[in-house]
């Protein structure tokens, strides 16, 4: 991967448009991306990341608020980068989601994010994907990497690769993951825990399951649990024989009962089926013989109602005959009620059509104002004509009233055209005086709003000159404390340096006794060989040895890293004071806060007067058209009001005729509809009285025919005439009750006389004794309870031998599955505490991932030495081990730091902030080499190093940039960001990150 050119805008601190040329910045092979702390910096890392990844790395990725908050509310943020990546060139351009303000009306709408790519192919851009997710999988596919993986390996983070030195073996277990994807054998360890739990779930299920079986066999048989029946508390490989032979016992048991049982239950049965034959024959007998009692008394109670039954049933004969008289006799009364109603209703019809023909209110026809006793048909006839009359003068009235209608309206039309007229005549005249004094107005204002950009331009820069004042005033005290503080530090490394070699010589003056102290019997002396030493040198009480002498240099080191941060302070102080006495100028501070003070009152005026000048443009265009409106509207109300005077006038003469005309057709009634009514009224009348009338002598012919067939149907039944009938006849529940009497007093004789007939001789003796039947009852009632008790007895052995049977076929299926699954269980148990790290069997407490990535880390270990070795003259190296660090439960990605100058080994956060920082560039760079390599050899042509550089000195940063400098080898180009001023001086390729007034930051590119 190289890149070539970033393009970004409204993105992180960059509010306008900025641009990085990394082939230009690129030709030296090493360049500086510097600028003061905030200004900017990391967030040019952070655009290249973006516009490949479409995130940011770090925490900053999750605040989510990548846009310039110092950005215009219109621009929208925007990462352009073009990029060889695998060896072809792209153009990658994203824009992350910001809140833009709405188009129409107020508040802000959610602008999704969006990415484009395209590939250029003879030397044309050619479009590729305008999607999210096929961007990122193009940019995967290509490069290899994740986004941590690339912020590990192209982009080494300010502060990052130091916490993963001084990680504990979790922490560096969670990064190394992602770095390595090794998450498939993390999914091996977690689905041994899944399929352990899933085989303990099985097993207390299935356990819970023969738990069950045993103890309901235990209850079916009426016994205890057998001893060892739990085979889950007896371990994996425990025997189940036992468990099944107590069972098979208790299924024979249960059987031999059964049979014993069914054997008395037919024995009780054939001796109930006795008895009970024997009580069945003498209640037979005993039944016979009340039976026949009981007809004889029924016959001699018959025998006395002889006399009603015969009356019955001649008064059952004469209803029946009358019941055919009944209904003509009912027909004659309603046909003779008929013709007085029919009769009453006919002399009501006739008076009413005499009250319609006379009112005194109506206009009548003539020939209707006559004796109504004369032939309703002709007045009829007369009534219907006159309405017919009547109704075809509707029309002529329904146009009056529309006519009625317009005359009102188009006076109102009439009155309001004159109104209008009259205020558009004022208008117009009006108008003129008005357009000219917005005209002069408007030209004033123009002229002030004109002096806006000059003043201005004039503003900002006594503004700028002004702060440049207060800036100077601020840093020159800041400037002296930091020079005070810098000498300070200076003369305290002096002395500890000065301290370091009084402290060398005492430890040379002392090194005989020093030597003298390794010396054993035996051995030969390093200085003059002898193997005997009769009076070696003693040690004094005071004599320095190397853990002080190595105890001072680390002050040193200290001293000398607080003493370069004093002196970088100070330059960057001088820097910024250089700078803003020169943007100050000559002029006093005093003189320039009057000149903005007059410059500001002048550009309010000008502002004031270019605010108002929209509203004076609008006003006055509308006031030209508003006079050109006016004159047009007031010939046009003119011709109609013309127009409407002359319609009003026929109008009013088309009413008048229309309105005499109807008022002879009226002749005095209230209105043509009220006539049209009466004449319809007296119409109805009429026909209802001529129905009336023909109704009443229908009626009366109706009843003669009724009385004349009431006579004939008397004579038919038997009776003299209608009355006697009627006298005979019953209602028809009273006849249905004396059927009932009649038919049941016959049934009653019929039956008891036939139960005699059928009564076998001598029936009517004794009955059998009483003794004897008791005796058979109580005989059938001891077989019957026996024969109870067998078969209870037997189903309750049946049931018993049933269900032992089954629970015995039960617990064979439920052992067949439960035994090979506790034994899968031990196995599983056992592998997935060896894999997790849990089992004592696993000396190092180490995961199986763990374990992988010790591999992984091992690789890293060794990539980091051999850039270790040049950065600190092969002092440092770093060292893998697989035992647990302090504090840890689980080991296997410790890491310790061996000090080859003394011997031992360090934990790294023993380290002095320079060392730290050395050691972990030198792990970084080894991790980067080792993820490269296991990315498939990931060609990565760019290179950044972020911060850290402050707290070398200047023999260690000498190493450190030769380090990176080794880095360009093949053509690399590697970029380091640092703020340092000493960078500053060695690097001459520099991309310069500045903030200016408005709060947003720029690039520039120095060489």
């Amino acid at each position: 991967m190289r890149l070539h050119r970033l393009e970004v805008t409204a993105f992180g601190p960059f509010a306008d448009t900025v641009e990085v040329d990394f082939d230009e910045l690129g030709a030296a092979g090493l360049f500086l991306l510097t600028g003061a702390t905030g200004a900017g910096k990391t967030s040019v890392l952070d655009a290249v990341c973006f516009a490949l990844y479409g995130d940011v790395p770090g925490d900053r990725g999750t605040a989510r608020r990548l846009r310039c908050d110092r950005a215009d509310d219109g621009v929208a943020p925007r990462v352009e980068l073009e990029a060889t990546l695998a060896g072809r060139r792209f153009r990658l351009t994203r824009a992350p989601s910001w809140q833009r303000p709405k188009r129409r009306g107020t508040g802000t709408t959610t602008e999704p994010a969006r990415a484009t790519v395209s590939e250029l192919v003879g030397g044309t851009w050619t479009p590729l994907s305008s999607r999210i997710d096929e961007t990122g999988d193009l940019v995967g596919r290509l490069l290899g990497l994740t986004l941590t993986q690339f912020t590990q390996v192209a982009m080494l983070p300010q502060g990052r690769f130091q916490a993963f030195l001084r990680a504990t073996s979790d922490e560096r277990h969670r990064l190394l993951q992602q770095l390595f994807r090794t998450g498939r054998f993390e999914a091996v360890e977690q689905w041994l825990r899944e399929h352990r739990a899933d085989l303990r779930r099985s097993d207390a299920a299935l356990h819970r399951e023969a738990a069950d079986l045993v103890s309901r066999a235990s209850e079916a048989a009426g016994t205890g649990l057998p001893d060892g029946w739990d085979l889950h508390a007896l371990g994996p490989l425990a025997d189940d024989g036992a468990l099944a032979a107590w069972l098979d016992a208790l299924v024979q048991a249960a059987r031999d009962e059964q049979a014993a049982s069914a054997e008395r239950l037919a024995s009780d049965a054939v001796h109930e089926a006795e008895t009970r034959a024997g009580l069945e024959a003498a209640r037979e007998a005993a039944a016979r013989h009340e039976r026949a009692e009981r007809v004889r008394l029924e016959l001699a109670e018959l025998e006395a109602a002889a006399g009603t039954h015969e009356a019955d049933v001649r008064r059952l004969d004469a209803a029946r005959r009358a019941a055919a008289v009944v209904p003509l006799a009912r027909l004659a009364a309603a046909r003779a009620e008929a013709v007085g109603s029919s009769e009453r209703a006919a002399t009501a019809a006739r008076r009413r059509v005499d009250e319609l023909a006379h009112r005194p209110d109506a206009a009548l026809d003539p020939d209707l104002d006559a004796d109504l006793d004369a032939d309703l048909d002709a007045v009829l006839t007369s009534a219907h004509a006159a309405a017919a009359a009547a109704r075809a003068v509707r029309p002529r009235a329904e146009r009056l009233a529309a006519d009625r209608a317009r005359l009102r309206q188009s006076e109102g039309t009439r009155k309001r055209l004159a109104a209008e007229l009259e205020r558009a005549t004022e208008r117009a005249e009006r108008l003129p005086d008005q357009v000219a004094a917005l005209r002069a107005d408007l030209d004033a204002t123009r002229e002030a709003a004109a002096r806006v950009e000059p003043l201005t331009v004039a503003a900002q820069a006594a503004r700028v000159r002004l702060d440049a004042h207060g800036e100077v005033a601020r840093l020159e005290p800041r400037l002296r404390e930091a020079e005070a503080a810098w000498l300070t530090a200076r003369e305290h490394t002096v002395t500890l340096r000065e301290e370091l070699v009084a402290l060398r010589l005492a430890r040379i003056d002392g090194m005989a006794a020093e030597l003298a102290q390794a010396l054993v019997v035996g051995q030969s002396c390093p200085v003059c060989g002898s193997a005997e030493h009769p009076h070696r040198a003693r040690t004094r009480s005071d004599a320095p040895d190397a853990a002080a002498e190595r105890a001072a240099q680390a002050a040193i080191d200290d001293a000398a890293a607080v003493e370069h941060l004093h002196d970088q302070a100070v330059r960057d102080l001088q820097q910024n004071l250089v700078a803003a006495r020169a943007r100050a100028g000559d002029d006093p501070a005093p003189a320039l806060a009057e000149r903005l003070a007059d410059l500001q009152e002048q550009l309010g005026a000008a502002l004031r007067a270019a605010g108002r000048l929209p509203d004076l443009e609008q006003r006055h265009a509308e006031a030209e058209t508003e006079r050109a409106r006016v004159d047009d509207d007031l010939r046009t109300l003119a011709a109609d009001a013309d127009r409407a005077a002359h319609e009003h006038a026929g109008l009013a003469r088309a009413v008048a005729e229309l309105a005499a005309e109807l008022d002879a057709v009226l002749q005095g009634a209230a209105s043509l509809d009220a006539l049209v009514d009466h004449h319809d009224a007296v119409a109805t009348a009429a026909r209802h009285a001529l129905d009336r009338d023909r109704e009443a002598t229908t009626a009366r012919a109706a009843a003669v025919e009724a009385a004349a067939a009431l006579g004939a149907a008397a004579h038919e039944a038997g009776f003299d005439a209608p009355e006697p009938a009627l006298a005979a006849a019953l209602e028809p529940t009273a006849l249905a009750h004396l059927e009932q009497a009649v038919v049941r007093h016959e049934r009653r004789r019929e039956a008891a006389e036939a139960v005699l007939a059928e009564t076998p001789a001598g029936a009517e003796g004794a009955p059998p004794g009483v003794l004897d039947l008791a005796l058979a009852d109580a005989a059938h009632d001891t077989a019957l309870e026996a024969l109870t008790g067998s078969r209870a007895w037997s189903a309750r052995a049946t049931d018993r031998a049933a269900r032992l049977t089954d629970h015995r076929g039960d617990l064979d299926r439920c052992l067949t599955r439960w035994l090979p699954l506790r034994r899968d269980l031990a196995v599983a148990a056992g592998l997935a505490s060896f894999v997790d790290g849990t089992s004592a069997d696993n000396e190092l407490r180490m995961r199986l991932s763990a374990y992988v990535l010790a591999y992984r880390l091992g690789q890293v270990v060794d990539a980091a030495n051999e850039r270790l070795a040049g950065m600190t003259d092969r002092r440092y190296c770093l060292e893998h081990t697989g035992h647990r660090g302090a504090g840890e439960t689980r080991g296997g990605l410790s890491l310790l730091v061996r000090d080859d100058w003394s011997g031992r080994t360090r934990d790294p956060a023993t380290l002095s902030g320079g060392e730290t920082f050395v050691v972990s560039l030198a792990l970084a760079l080894g991790l980067a080499d080792v993820i490269a390599h296991e990315a498939g050899g990931a060609a990565l042509d760019t290179l950044f190093v972020d911060e850290g550089f402050g707290s070398l000195d200047a023999d260690t940063l000498d190493d450190v940039l030769d380090t990176l400098d080794a880095l360009r080898d093949g053509g690399r180009v590697v970029g380091v960001v640092s703020h340092v001023a000493e960078m500053r001086d060695r690097i001459p390729t520099q991309l310069v990150v500045a903030t200016t007034r408005r709060g947003g930051s720029t690039l520039t590119l120095r060489r």
